[in-house]
């Protein structure tokens, strides 16, 4: 498969959003005390929305290619759309508007942007892509995230380490479920925003075949955004860390993403920040491996 079919995209997004808002939510009254689909019907999201029933109708089952801007924002409104979920709604419409392809993220990192995380000396430092490819690294992100590095395929997958080795990731991540549904809602964000994005197609076909769980994630149609927050780990050479996480879009590379690991100053964590980058010293290797990955063409 070349490409995410469009029309199949904008169905199932909508009639899964449709599906989750009953009538009471809405503020409409639920007449008709057998009802007979789940969530609110055609008509009343086209009522909510101020559009013809044939219209909605025509959108929902992946048509929406003649949507204005306003009527956008007016169905989000009557789905109670979140702004994941809005930005993803729109990512569909001027895909389906203007089916060109957009500008491919690099495939590989600037020796300068290496430099500035090699230049991060007390956080771990990387910079990936939409599809959780692992493009550069620091050195203490490398020893933090060293269990899904074990890995010898590359690149390094934060999805593929997720999905596929989920003993290994269950011990890794202390909010295991979580992550799972983080990890494949961004998937299927970046899919809205790229779907002739080849290389995510074919990661999705295989964690689709070789994963249950991703299967019935990727089935929810849920959509998230890439935010700052918090991460829990254990690592298995310095224990529980709490982490700070930012993620940070990279003007100058569309599509490459910058995220820092930090922890507040005096905290356990800080200290055990402090203890990884004292053992991730004594390792060796090298701090252009990826890079030196990467330039090979390899992502």
């Amino acid at each position: 498969m070349a490409t995410i079919d469009l029309r199949t995209e904008i169905k199932e997004f909508l009639s899964s959003r449709r599906a989750r808002i009953t009538p009471e939510r809405a503020g409409l009254s639920a007449y008709g005390g057998n009802r007979r689909v789940k969530g609110l019907r055609r008509e009343e999201v086209a009522l909510l929305a101020g559009v013809s029933v044939d219209y909605y109708v025509r959108m929902e089952r992946g048509s929406l290619a003649g949507a204005s801007d306003g009527v956008l924002g007016a169905l989000a409104s009557a789905l109670h759309l979140d702004e994941a979920e809005r930005d993803h709604l729109f990512h569909l419409a001027r895909r389906s508007k203007a089916p060109t392809r957009r500008r491919r993220p690099a495939v590989t990192v600037r020796p300068a942007l290496q430099q500035v995380l090699d230049a991060i000396t007390d956080a771990p430092a990387w910079i990936c892509n939409g599809r959780y490819d692992v493009l550069a690294m620091n050195h203490l992100a490398r020893a933090l995230y060293s269990p899904m590095l074990a890995d010898p395929r590359l690149p390094a997958n934060t999805a593929r380490f997720v999905y596929l080795d989920p003993e290994a990731a269950k011990a890794f991540f202390v909010d295991y479920d979580r992550i799972v549904r983080d990890v494949a809602a961004k998937l299927r964000m970046e899919a809205g925003r790229d779907p002739h994005d080849e290389k995510l197609i074919a990661l999705v076909g295989e964690l689709s075949t070789r994963s249950r769980l991703f299967r019935r994630r990727w089935a929810s149609q849920d959509v998230q955004l890439h935010r700052s927050g918090r991460k829990r780990l254990h690592h298995p050479v310095v224990g529980r860390l709490d982490l700070d996480v930012e993620s940070m879009e990279l003007p100058a590379e569309p599509g490459l993403l910058l995220t820092v690991y930090t922890a507040p100053a005096g905290t356990t964590t800080a200290d055990g920040l402090a203890l990884l980058a004292s053992w991730a010293a004594g390792q060796e290797r090298p701090t252009t491996e990826i890079t030196a990955w990467a330039r090979r063409g390899s992502v």
